[in-house]
C-alpha cells in the first residue's frame, strides 16, 4: 500500500537548515494495517504522516502509494490524490461547522461526484457502525467531543478510500471515549479491510495497534 525510501525532511530559517525532521526513512505498510506511528512529542510523528498523505513535500527520496510515486506529482495531481484515495482523521475533527453530520460524513463523496442515493445509503451504513446514526440530523456544535471525532473518521472513511491516515485522533478525547473510537476504527479495518495509519502517542492507541513504527529524533528506531 504505502513504500517510502530514504526520506528527508528538513525545516528551513532562511536559508539554513534548522531541524533535520525525517531523517533517511524507509518503510513499507501493507494492504489492511491497522498500525501507528509513535515516539515523543517533536520526534517526527506528524510530518511523516503528513508526507504520506501528500499534504506536505519532501526534499528528497520517494514516496509510492499503491506503486504510484506521489512526491513527483504536481499541485493539482497531489489533491486528487488526496481526495480520492486518502481519508484524512484530524485531531481538531475538522468538521464544517454550516453542515449537519449527514453532510459532514457524505462531504467528500459528494465532491467525488458519487449519486446521491449512493451518498445517503453510504451515509448510513458507516453512521450504523460509528454508533452516530442517531446525530444525523444535529450540527456539530451539539455533539460532544467523542461524537465529533466519530463524525471525522466516518468521513474519511465514507468513499472507501485505500488509506486511512489518523493524526492524534484521541487526543481530545477522555479514556472511555478514546478507547470507544480505536474499537469502532478496529471494527472498520476489519469489516472493510480499510488500511489505517495513526500518529500518537496515546498509550491505547499503540496497544491496539497491530504494529508499532517508532520514531527518534526523525529516524525510525524500530519497527
Amino acid at each position: 500500500m504505502v513504500k517510502l525510501e530514504n526520506v528527508h525532511k528538513y525545516f528551513y530559517q532562511g536559508t539554513e537548515r534548522e531541524i533535520h525532521a525525517l531523517d533517511d526513512i524507509s518503510l513499507t505498510v501493507d494492504n489492511g494495517e491497522f498500525s501507528v506511528i509513535t515516539g515523543p512529542s517533536g520526534c517526527g510523528k506528524t510530518t511523516l504522516l503528513n508526507a504520506i498523505g501528500a499534504l506536505d513535500s519532501v526534499d528528497s527520496g520517494s514516496i509510492m502509494i499503491e506503486g504510484e510515486e506521489i512526491t513527483k506529482l504536481d499541485r493539482d495531481q497531489s489533491a486528487a490524490l488526496r481526495l480520492h484515495q486518502i481519508g484524512f482523521v484530524f485531531q481538531a475533527y475538522n468538521l464544517v461547522p454550516v453542515l449537519s453530520v449527514e453532510e459532514n460524513i457524505g462531504f467528500v463523496m459528494k465532491l467525488q461526484g458519487y449519486e446521491e442515493e449512493l451518498i445517503k445509503s453510504r451515509i448510513k451504513e458507516v453512521a450504523q457502525i460509528l454508533e452516530i446514526d442517531h446525530k444525523l440530523t444535529a450540527m456539530p456544535n451539539q455533539l460532544s467531543g467523542g461524537q465529533q471525532q466519530r463524525v471525522a473518521v466516518a468521513r474519511a472513511v465514507a468513499a472507501k478510500p485505500k488509506l486511512v491516515l489518523a493524526d492524534e485522533p484521541t487526543a481530545n478525547l477522555d479514556s472511555k471515549n478514546s478507547q470507544r473510537l480505536m474499537e469502532m476504527m478496529l471494527n472498520l479495518n476489519q469489516i472493510e479491510n480499510t488500511t489505517i495509519l495513526f500518529a500518537s502517542h496515546d498509550e491505547y492507541v499503540v496497544e491496539m495497534s497491530r504494529r508499532q513504527i517508532i520514531l527518534s529524533d526523525g529516524h525510525v528506531e524500530k519497527m
